[in-house]
């Protein structure tokens, strides 16, 4: 008999439909109760509750490259449903058969109390007698994403996707549909829009998230992908709505396959989804609550500790004793509560191809590096060390204690790239050898710190035990998922930064385990601000680390904005701060100094953008972290786009939330510097005007009512 399930959880609400023929429809997810005259009886059919293909399954419909009408994914039947309670809020579990493989799906969407998020996955269980090749399977399917409101998609759809790139990060680009080739001018068609990551850089191109925006019914969808490797979203029309299928690597677009044989089960890539009343900001909002609530309990996200690594425009990866001694005493006089030893300390000259022993250079630290690690302990910091575990090097000497079943394979040979082995952690030898590397870190040499860095990407992956290249791929991230995860267990204190040449691993299957996050390596500080700007947008603000690092040819404003770039975020100090004169020294000092007055707000605090998005082309970016009973708001005239890059300007932030009530607006960093502001309480305006191009203020506002 036919029935409804109705969910209302959170400010969220489901629809799911189960017809008098056992077929399972989602008809409604969204932040608005559902409507049903929005759908016709003859659209149901194309709300599918999920998509499945199978090897030497059919497909229906002029279906193109999308994963639509799909088989055995049309042909599955309901079976039976829970709806319970958990540790984290309601979860709703819909099992579906396919009587002719023998094949169960069950969908998975577990809502978090008190959060407009939810997380779903498939788990695919085998009862069949049969083996089954699995060409794709999505993690959250919603049809319909453009009924709300009268308006043509055309008209009142916004797509917000995150382009990334080496020291190019969060680079957000919003667009109509038709703008991306998808015209409302059929029922149905076979063009899609696509974002795909292939390899194991999750973010090489894209964040692994994307928003859409319905501006008719002030309604927004978001949503992310919380994988370290291959993942794929896409949006096509059908039925004459739009289609959102979200999912982790496919065959068609990742090389992933995988074979089932029975009595075996494979789960998807959880994904999360979440809806809000209003645009982009209210649904990152969401998403930002949800990212706390499913990560690791630790300490570093609540105190927020000020790290200096000696990389960035600093060392550049050539550390010595008498290099280094100068810095820790530099780094302990501005208030750094870690020393972070970045590259370079295993190895005498020239590094890169060699790595993989991790043992400290004798050359470099004569005297040993515990000397340098006891001298950072003795000046009040805790000890950090650089690795890159993921790799080793193809001319490194561990290489001796290897053989191939150590490292990616395809075609029979090791996948290498920039002179590096991609190691394969489902291997437990990999494991337990990283492993002991951490141990006599943490153990033998006292560190508390450590950067794990990635500079490679091992693409499509490998052959080595697997039924398909992604198939390899995709078991070695979940290996590596799960030998951190008993790194924390071992070692909870320990801190550990989550860096792939900056941000390109910028995923929440990483950073819901990793406390801190480096979002680029841009080596620019003016080119920084953007980046800093949107991080907020993938991640939350206490993970989001961003480099602070004075130049030694600079001068005051310089280093106000590179200050400016970090104090609302994670600070990564860095710079020659040994070599700056007394006057820039101190400004450092007076940004730290406040950035401790400010921190404990900060987990618990809400991304806002008065002028929206930043771009790289921008002259004026300003973000803000609304915080309880306080604003707090960058703002950074970065460049010059008229000529008059050095006179006075003024911009007006609008904080409509701010109209009518009594506030206190402070220019909180830096002092006594030239520029000004100015308050107007009834239109909710803050004007600023800065001296020149490249500079740089934070303001604090007080609500005093």
């Amino acid at each position: 008999m036919a029935q409804n399930l109705v969910i209302v959880e959170n400010g969220l609400h489901l629809v799911i439909e189960i017809t008098d023929q056992l077929d399972v429809r989602l008809l409604h997810f969204g932040s608005t109760p559902y409507q049903a005259s929005f759908i016709e009886e003859k659209q149901r059919p194309g709300f599918r509750l999920m998509e499945l293909q199978l090897t030497g399954e059919d497909r229906d419909e002029y279906h193109g490259r999308t994963h639509r009408a799909s088989y055995p994914g049309l042909r599955m039947k309901y079976a039976s449903h829970e709806d319970n309670r958990n540790g984290m809020g309601r979860r709703l579990a819909i099992t579906l058969a396919d009587d002719e493989t023998g094949l169960k799906a069950i969908q998975h969407f577990q809502f978090l109390d008190g959060i407009g998020m939810l997380r779903s996955w498939v788990d695919l269980v085998h009862e069949g007698k049969e083996p089954v090749g699995v060409e794709y399977v999505s993690s959250f399917a919603l049809t319909g994403v453009d009924k709300e409101g009268v308006l043509s998609r055309d008209e009142k759809l916004r797509l917000f996707i995150p382009h990334t790139g080496w020291q190019s990060e969060l680079q957000w680009r919003s667009y109509s549909l038709p703008e991306l080739g998808l015209s409302h001018v059929t029922d149905r068609s076979s063009k899609r829009i696509a974002c795909s990551n292939t390899g194991s850089w999750s973010a090489a191109e894209h964040i692994p998230m994307a928003v859409l925006e319905n501006q008719e019914a002030e309604s927004t969808l978001v949503w992310q992908i919380e994988h370290n490797g291959s993942w794929h979203w896409e949006m096509f029309d059908q039925f004459d709505y739009v289609t959102l299928l979200i999912s982790g690597p496919t065959e068609h677009d990742n090389q992933w396959w995988k074979q089932l044989k029975p009595g075996e089960s494979f789960s998807s890539i959880p994904v999360a989804v979440g809806a809000a009343n209003g645009g982009f900001e209210q649904a990152i909002g969401e998403l930002t609550r949800y990212r706390r609530a499913i990560r690791r309990p630790n300490e570093d996200n609540r105190k927020l500790q000020i790290i200096f690594n000696d990389y960035m425009n600093c060392l550049w990866g050539s550390p010595t004793t008498a290099k280094l001694l100068p810095l820790i005493d530099a780094a302990s006089e501005v208030g750094s509560e870690y020393f972070c030893i970045d590259a370079g300390w295993y190895a005498p000259g020239e590094w890169w191809s060699g790595v993989g022993e991790w043992l400290p250079s004798e050359e470099r630290f004569p005297e040993g590096i515990k000397y340098v690690l006891d001298y950072i302990r003795g000046k009040g910091m805790v000890p950090g060390l650089w690795l890159e575990l993921e790799v080793m090097g193809i001319h490194s000497p561990k290489l001796k204690d290897t053989d191939d079943s150590w490292f990616f394979m395809r075609h029979g040979k090791r996948v290498m790239d920039r002179s590096r082995y991609q190691l394969d952690y489902s291997n437990p030898k990999v494991a337990a050898y990283a492993t002991e590397v951490i141990r006599r870190l943490v153990e033998d040499y006292g560190v508390g710190y450590i950067k794990m860095d990635y500079n490679i990407n091992a693409g499509i992956g490998t052959e080595r035990e697997s039924d398909s290249f992604g198939d390899g791929l995709l078991r070695h991230n979940r290996a590596y998922l799960a030998w951190l995860d008993g790194i924390f267990a071992k070692y909870p204190a320990l801190v550990i930064e989550n860096c792939s040449s900056g941000g390109m691993r910028m995923d929440y299957a990483m950073l819901s385990r990793y406390s801190i996050q480096s979002t680029s390596d841009q080596e620019n500080y003016v080119n920084y601000a953007a980046i800093a700007a949107t991080a907020p947008s993938a991640l939350t603000p206490e993970q989001a680390a961003v480099w602070s690092y004075p130049l030694q040819e600079g001068d005051d404003e310089e280093v106000v904005f590179n200050m400016v770039n970090a104090l609302l975020l994670r600070v990564h100090q860095s710079g020659h701060l040994a070599e700056l004169n007394p006057r820039r020294k101190e400004l450092v000092k007076e940004g730290l100094d406040y950035y401790k007055t400010i921190r404990s707000e900060i987990p618990e605090a809400l991304p806002f953008w008065p002028w929206g998005l930043p771009t790289q082309q921008d002259e004026w970016i300003a973000m803000g972290l609304r915080a309880d009973g306080r604003q707090f708001i960058a703002v950074w005239r970065a460049r010059d786009t008229d000529g008059n890059g050095d006179q006075p300007a003024a911009r007006v932030l609008d904080l409509p939330d701010l109209i009518g009530r009594k506030v206190n607006v402070q220019c909180a960093y830096p002092l006594n510097f030239a520029g000004e502001h100015a308050w107007d309480a009834a239109e909710g305006k803050l004007s600023v005007t800065l001296p020149a191009a490249r500079t740089a203020r934070l303001f604090e506002i007080r609500i005093e009512e």
